[in-house]
């Protein structure tokens, strides 16, 4: 399929989903949900209750819908509720990671801030994720102009990202 171009001449933007290869997609989907302020989306045609858990209503409708409890962690999704964001998908793979991640995730957990209080930030931010179940990789510290500081961490399946 071929998409037609903008009839005035500019590039379309285009919607992204960012798709994770995971051991155990609800937990990391989970995982980075609590890491980025998103949600996971209800079922199709359920309409959630204002604090109802979008897990438990994915249980109930796949038990209701006849799916094999053996695929009920086979995917799953969490979405930006404000819809700025990327939607991030998670896929159940057999394979384990083998290599450094060709394209990472950088955290912006420090925004406008520079120097100690920057770090201070990306700190605190790291012992909280480390809490969950990242890992920490390392710190590199600033280098202005080139660099304001950064952290390493992997999540709990070893995907690289940083916080910047």
């Amino acid at each position: 399929m071929q998409i037609p171009a903008p009839t005035n001449g500019d590039p379309m933007s285009r919607d992204v989903q960012i798709t994770f290869d995971a051991h155990d997609p609800r937990a990391l989907s989970t995982f980075w949900r609590d890491v980025l302020g998103y949600v996971h989306p209800g079922p199709p045609g359920v309409e959630l209750a204002e604090g109802a858990d979008a897990l438990a209503a994915w249980d109930e409708f796949l038990a209701r819908t006849g799916v094999s409890q053996d695929e009920w962690n086979s995917r799953s999704a969490i979405e930006d509720p404000d819809g700025r964001g990327p939607r991030l998908y998670f896929q159940r793979v057999p394979e384990d990671k083998v290599a450094k991640n060709r394209l990472h995730i950088d955290v912006r957990a420090a925004p406008g801030l520079q120097g100690d209080e920057r770090m201070a930030a990306l700190e605190a931010e790291c012992a909280r994720l480390v809490a969950r179940g990242a890992t920490r990789i390392r710190r590199d510290e600033p280098h202005l102009p080139m660099g304001a500081g950064h952290i390493v961490m992997a999540d709990p399946e070893g995907n690289e990202f940083c916080l910047d």
